[in-house]
């Protein structure tokens, strides 16, 4: 169903480079251990970027958007049209994530994986194998052919970004109603119910929580999804933006480019790349743990945790956009730190 190169396999961990950072973590001139997460992040950059001086200066980040048809299920507190809204507003520089790219020094696409927008946007790079996907509620999101292009989508986005070198992708996501998608992807791929999964999107109250998480159970056993492949998956509930973001995770990882997850929609695309393709596995980076309902689930189905919990949920990459300096500092410390025998100060005895 899927391309064949997105189950081809990623690059090891460069065992060599994480040892030796490993070596170079115990010389330098701090207790050992005392810089936490910090050491074991520059060490797991050393070993995904294969070098002896993990980096993360040049980081671009990359937005998908795209509309869902479970919109007419009223199940988000916003109309349709914000998602081609948001996109303009991302292209002009006015969005959250263009403020964190700018301060970041990072270069920001925006694509449109799938929105309802008719004409090309000043901008955006427009990919896009149809306009928004069908109403999963009543039918199949997507055809196979459709979910194939969204893949190949996220391939071309990583290739656009390569010629930049980049040390790390930020990958983020707009639509309205995918908080929805997402919930029953995670749902589907986690056999659990929608209500452990469903939070409250762009902020619908209890009661339409409670009427999302029905329209997504509901859906499901229509489609009959208990045990279903992640590619059945995948077509039956859609998101060409959240396929997408898996095609571009995988391919990240098949250029060893490590992969700065944001919040829940993005990590529950992640969640779908590492059942396609597990050896994707240790190039996602999680940033932060959302406020969103269900991001805690997903998180622990990929075995991670994320650097910060600052109770966002506004996507768009931004919450990856917030760590990203954190991930910097981890690289400066390792790299800029004098050893012990550099600084002739005294180590502990051995």
């Amino acid at each position: 169903m899927l391309p064949e190169w997105v189950y081809q396999k990623c690059p090891d961990v460069s065992a060599v480079h994480r040892d030796a950072a490993i070596a170079r973590q115990a010389q330098l001139t701090k207790p050992t251990g005392a810089l936490g997460r910090l050491e074991q992040l520059a060490i797991e950059l050393a070993g995904l970027q294969a070098t002896e001086h993990p980096r993360a200066g040049e980081v671009p980040i990359i937005i998908f958007a795209g509309d869902h048809g479970i919109v007419a299920q009223s199940v988000s507190a916003y109309p349709q049209a914000v998602t081609i809204a948001m996109m303009a507003n991302f292209a002009s520089g006015g969005a959250a994530i263009s403020v964190l790219a700018r301060e970041l020094a990072s270069r920001l696409e925006v694509v449109d994986a799938g929105t309802l927008a008719q004409a090309e946007m000043a901008g955006v790079v427009t990919d896009k194998p149809r306009n928004g996907t069908r109403d999963f509620s009543v039918e199949a999101a997507l055809e196979p052919s459709e979910l194939a292009f969204a893949f190949a989508c996220g391939q071309r986005a990583v290739a656009r970004a390569e010629p930049s070198k980049p040390d790390l992708l930020i990958l983020g996501e707009m639509g309205i109603g995918n908080t929805t998608t997402s919930a029953a992807i995670a749902a589907a791929l986690l056999g659990v119910s929608a209500e452990e999964i469903a939070g409250s999107g762009t902020g619908v109250d209890a009661a339409g929580r409670a009427h999302k998480a029905r329209v997504i159970d509901a859906a499901l056993a229509r489609h009959g999804l208990a045990g279903a492949s992640v590619e059945k998956i995948l077509c039956v509930v859609g998101g060409l933006e959240i396929a997408a973001i898996c095609g571009a995770i995988i391919a990240a990882a098949q250029h060893r480019i490590p992969v700065l997850v944001d919040g829940f929609i993005v990590s529950v695309a992640a969640l779908a790349a590492v059942r396609l393709n597990p050896s994707c596995q240790p190039f996602l980076l999680p940033s932060h743990q959302s406020a969103e309902h269900g991001h805690r689930l997903v998180l622990r189905a990929l075995d991670v945790q994320p650097l910060i919990s600052l109770d966002l949920r506004l996507g768009e990459g931004s919450g990856a956009a917030i760590a990203l300096p954190l991930v910097r500092m981890a690289c400066a410390l390792h790299n800029g730190m004098a050893t012990f025998a550099q600084a002739n100060v005294p180590d502990r005895p051995a």
